[in-house]
């Protein structure tokens, strides 16, 4: 688990591609040059780790563009402390921003090897949600409810009522929403009853899978 010069100088090349695209929240960037992505992929896709690339994992899921992982970070607007529910653990990166913005995250993924692996892994770098849980997103985290925001890194082909109503009122859900292509979708609590949402422009998930695997 080598992270050398080298590494930080592509991060912070990535940072500023990032910034140029749009991503101007300094605590999104910081974490971007902090945390070292390349030890998130297969050591044989290394050498592109800083590009602003998604990459194959375990269990046929991807670990997604920096660029989508900065652009959910910063329009979730996170305040240090925080509660925060990640649906798709995956690779652990998204977990790690989360961390590096001082939130108390809880992490859900239905996919076992994906489980185990990022729950031991994670750790190793310092990185260490409030839990790690293996289940279903789409019935959320009922018992630590509610959060301030809710974080889903997968495409789902709907949104999932149980995750709406988990939400603080003025929480934030973001939610990429859509079969074969998503629309980053945002939804802001405003009182019990009602939501404002915003559609945030297309992107590319892999499918959010119901049930555990």
């Amino acid at each position: 688990m080598k992270d050398t010069s080298k590494h930080q100088g592509l991060r912070n090349q990535l940072a500023k591609v990032l910034k140029a695209k749009g991503i101007i929240d300094k605590n999104v960037l910081s974490a971007v040059r902090k945390i070292p992505r390349h030890l998130f992929i297969d050591s044989s896709f290394e050498s592109h780790a800083y590009q602003d690339k998604a990459f194959p994992i375990a269990a046929e899921q991807t670990i997604s563009m920096p660029y989508t992982v900065a652009f959910q970070s910063q329009t979730l607007e996170i305040e240090p402390g925080e509660k925060v529910l990640e649906i798709g653990t995956g690779s652990g990166y998204q977990t790690a921003v989360l961390l590096e913005l001082k939130a108390e995250v809880y992490s859900i993924e239905r996919q076992r090897e994906l489980f185990k692996k990022t729950s031991l892994f994670l750790p190793k770098l310092g990185y260490n949600p409030k839990r790690f849980i293996f289940g279903d997103g789409y019935i959320g985290l009922k018992e630590e409810a509610p959060f301030d925001k809710i974080i889903v890194t997968a495409g789902a082909p709907f949104v999932p009522k149980p995750l709406l109503s988990q939400l603080k009122v003025g929480g934030r859900l973001l939610i990429p929403v859509g079969d074969k292509t998503q629309i980053m979708t945002l939804f802001i609590r405003k009182s019990t009853t009602a939501f404002e949402k915003h559609e945030l422009g297309d992107f590319a998930f892999v499918p959010m899978l119901e049930e555990k695997n």
